[in-house]
């Protein structure tokens, strides 16, 4: 009796461990669908459609240039021709209403979109990818390739990529990446030249009050550019607020956003923006329509935006390149 209760165990422990050693593979969940919304100079906003299965994790892109795609084809994450980014939310900069979704969230139901802006991802959050990588800004004038594909979990695993969307960006105007690298100080970039327009040399970022609203040095602008927002709508409107007065003071018409500007200006009231003193924070949700159309404007899509005062872009193509390349 004893022998035939040690044998019983002996099968009941071989058969757990067995069990435990075995892996149940998981069937991939469906791909999404993607689709070009609009172009900047910058940047592009990717439409992700969720496929069957939604998108219970969320979903990844990965972009590159179209000339290295053509001759790497889809390299490997880490190629330092790759950007990509996993975006699983809740996003704080790319947080605008999305029909069907309100809140533009990644974690989609099938058939849910989302939208992804692809170069205007330093302010955002609620992302994974590689600095070097999902931080960089596209390049005007050229052409990309995107693919998507959905992320997996501990119930379906990654579905299989899309096909692959060829896009081209518009051509260069001045947007934040320019003015934060062709300013003073800080914002200074290798060759670039310092072009901050002098009219603008002091600048009212909300709207002067008992609160102690005031004018904002070039050295204050400049730390303003490249503080992080850290989920601070005050920042990430600020950086548009920024970019569009330095483009007005550059012979830009900023009758496109007269009202904006108005509306991001009292929506500031006597806020103070960090890294400034005063510590100032406004949730993103009340900032991110008035950023987003300041963001239009600044790459091009409102119409307005005068061409870079920079000598170097207009010398030669080569000239042209560096300048952009940076």
């Amino acid at each position: 009796m004893m022998r035939n209760r040690l044998l019983v165990l002996f099968l009941g422990l071989t058969l757990v461990t067995a069990c435990a050693g075995l892996s149940f593979a998981q069937a991939p969940y469906a791909p999404p669908t993607l689709s070009i919304v609009d172009r900047g100079l910058y940047r592009i906003t990717v439409g992700v459609t969720a496929g069957t299965d939604g998108a219970p994790a969320g979903y990844g892109i990965q972009w590159m240039k179209k000339a290295d795609y053509d001759g790497l084809g889809w390299p490997d994450v880490g190629h330092p021709s790759l950007m990509y980014c996993e975006c699983y939310g809740p996003f704080t900069l790319n947080s605008w209403e999305v029909e069907g979704n309100p809140d533009n969230s990644p974690i989609l139901a099938a058939g849910q979109t989302s939208h992804l802006q692809i170069g205007d991802l330093n302010d955002e959050e609620g992302l994974y990818g590689a600095p070097a990588s999902y931080y960089d800004q596209l390049q005007p004038g050229t052409e990309y390739v995107v693919r998507g594909y959905t992320l997996g979990d501990g119930n379906g695993d990654p579905s299989a990529f899309t096909s692959t969307t060829t896009v081209e960006t518009m051509v260069s105007e001045c947007t934040q990446g320019f003015w934060k690298t062709h300013g003073p100080g800080a914002c200074h970039s290798g060759n670039n030249a310092d072009v901050w327009p002098a009219a603008c040399f002091l600048m009212e970022l909300g709207t002067k009050s008992s609160a102690g609203s005031y004018d904002y040095n070039q050295a204050q602008i400049c730390s303003i550019l490249l503080q992080n927002t850290g989920g601070n709508g005050l920042i990430s409107l600020a950086h548009q607020l920024i970019t569009t007065k330095l483009n007005g003071c550059s012979t830009s018409d900023l009758t496109p956003v007269a009202a904006t500007l108005a509306a991001a200006q009292a929506l500031i009231g006597g806020l103070i923006v960090p890294p400034v003193a005063g510590g100032g924070f406004l949730n993103p949700a009340l900032t991110s329509a008035l950023t987003e159309t300041l963001d239009d404007y600044n790459n091009g899509l409102l119409g307005g935006v005068a061409n870079c005062p920079t000598e170097t872009l207009n010398r030669t193509t080569w000239g042209r390149i560096k300048t952009l390349y940076r």
